[in-house]
């Protein structure tokens, strides 16, 4: 396995662990009786972190077998492992502060919601550029 397949198994563990620690406070919030908004803000973040996870690390299995250059692995690499934290800061914030973080006009920690999510977005397309051209090349 290269190091930018290495790296990108690394942080889909990172990932993955915290994604699954997030489901503390989604039952808390189920127990507690939280509003359905943010009992569904929690469950997105502990459901959708393990997700973007496992992609990480399907990719990380996947890049080796793949003709692209090694540059080309390291954007598809990073762009991933920037998403997924892009993603890690946006979903619980969302979650706490009760913001979607759908557009810039949020208050507080609701701008570093929708950063977060437009970080997780547009690394998110990068990524799956850099992929379909990585796996075109390898046809």
């Amino acid at each position: 396995m290269d190091a930018s397949s290495r790296h990108l198994a690394f942080h889909g563990a990172i990932v993955l662990l915290f994604g699954l620690l997030l489901g503390a406070p989604y039952a808390r919030a189920i127990k507690r009786g939280d509003a359905a908004h943010v009992v569904n803000s929690w469950r997105v973040a502990h459901l959708s972190l393990p997700i973007g996870a496992v992609l990480m690390l399907a990719v990380a299995a996947l890049l080796p077998g793949l003709v692209a250059s090694v540059p080309v692995q390291w954007v598809i690499a990073v762009a991933l492992i920037v998403s997924a934290y892009g993603f890690c800061v946006s979903t619980p914030l969302a979650a706490i502060t009760g913001q979607r973080g759908l557009d810039a006009s949020g208050t507080g920690l609701g701008k570093w919601v929708y950063l977060g999510n437009m970080v997780g977005a547009w690394a998110s397309i990068v990524a799956a550029v850099g992929l379909l051209y990585a796996t075109f090349k390898a046809l």
